[in-house]
This record gives C-alpha cells, structure tokens and sequence, in this order.
C-alpha cells in the first residue's frame, strides 16, 4: 500500500556521529595550536638564524662550546644584543660621534659605496630611529574614485613645494594609504583637507580593520555592533 506525501511533514534531524565532535574538537585544537605553534618556530627559527651569523664571528675562547660540547641557542642574539647597545652607548659620546663623522667622510669619497651607505643609512635611520612622530589619525578617503571609500592614516599637513605647486584652494593632508592584509605597504596621497574624513577610532584599531580585511570591527563606538545591556 502507498503511503500518500504529507508535504506538512519534516524529517527527523540527523543525529551528529561520535567522529563529529571528534572533528570539532580536532579543528578547534588546530585553531588553538597553530598560532601558538608558528610564534614558537619562527622565534627559534629567528634565534638559529642570528647564531648563525654570529657565532663564527666570535674568537674560540669566548664560545661556551668548546666548554660544554654543545650550542647554546640564542647565545649569538644575546652577544648581537650586547655588542649593539655598547655600539649604541659609544655612538652617543662626543669620541663617537668624532669617529662616526670621520668614518662618513672617508666613505664619502667613494662613489659606489657612498650611495649604498647613505641609502642603508636612510632606510635604518626612517625604520628604527626612535621618535615621537607618528600617524595623528585613522581617515577615510574617497579612493580610488569617487563613491568608494578607504581607510587611511593622516600623517601630516602638506608643507614647501608639495603645499603650494598644486592648484587647490584648501590645505593638503599627506595620507597613507595601506594594503590589505600587509599594511606596511601602500600609497601616499596628497589629498585637500576638505574631501578628509576623521574617524573616531584609534589608529590601531583602523589597523586592525585594515589587516583583517573588514572583518574585525575593534571600534566600541561603531554604530553597527549591539549596544551592551546595562
């Protein structure tokens, strides 16, 4: 006898197998490992890297092989460490910076190597020279044409020839404009002051927004997000 289609009637849910939760579980420890792992390895990964370099620069009777039969991992970091801070302490005395003067000027009448130091130069002094300047504020920018809308970080205003050479009738704000999901790399704008939104969130959770390419909203104040229950 044919059993007629009742279309009111629903399937009875599938119950989940035991390999499910094992599954599940499996999955959630890899999300939990992972990162945890991968920090563990490039760190000691960086240490055998620097160890390497520095190690065979160090005279025999230093090295603390020749003592206990084996290497001692992050021993060149900790001599690379020490060797740059006196490097740095003497670099700020009156006798270093004699030597450091003297040292630019013979390697200023180079012709090659006089380029390839002063490009090394900038490249150290812009990257790991310590100041106070940083990006004043998280923006957004109207990029690449009008209609679509992109974060940016305000550096400063415009000054000398970059102010005045473009035909604007408002000051221009030097913007950079990140990519996604490496914000190191970008572009710099000149962009009139006007067409400049400032956002309310702090620059580090615009970077957040920007690395996690829109996924992470880290601004409490962000419309969209539920407001807590008080």
């Amino acid at each position: 006898m044919k059993i007629p289609f009742d279309p009111d009637q629903t399937p009875a849910p599938r119950r989940a197998g035991p390999l499910s939760g094992l599954r599940s579980s499996f999955l959630t420890g890899i999300v939990v490992i992972a990162p945890i792992g991968l920090t563990v390895w490039f760190i000691w990964a960086l240490m055998g890297f620097v160890d390497g370099f520095v190690l065979p620069l160090v005279p025999d009777r230093f090295n603390p092989r020749q003592y206990i039969g084996i290497d001692l991992r992050g021993l060149g970091v900790v001599i690379f460490l020490v060797f740059t801070i006196t490097v740095g302490w003497i670099a700020k005395g009156l006798i270093g910076r004699s030597l450091i003067r003297f040292g630019e000027s013979l390697v200023n009448r180079m012709p090659v190597v006089r380029s390839i130091y002063s490009g090394v130069k900038q490249i150290a002094e812009t990257v790991f020279a310590q100041s106070e300047r940083s990006f004043e504020h998280a923006c957004l920018i109207e990029y690449p044409r009008k209609g679509i809308w992109a974060i940016g970080f305000i550096s400063t205003e415009a000054r000398g020839e970059i102010a005045q050479r473009p035909a604007t009738a408002g000051a221009l704000m030097s913007v950079f404009l990140p990519t996604t999901p490496n914000p190191t790399s970008g572009f710099l704008l000149y962009v009139p002051k006007e067409d400049v939104i400032v956002l309310d969130m702090s620059v580090e959770d615009a970077a957040k927004l920007v690395i996690s390419a829109g996924l992470v909203y880290p601004n409490p104040k962000d419309p969209s997000r539920p407001a807590e229950a008080a």
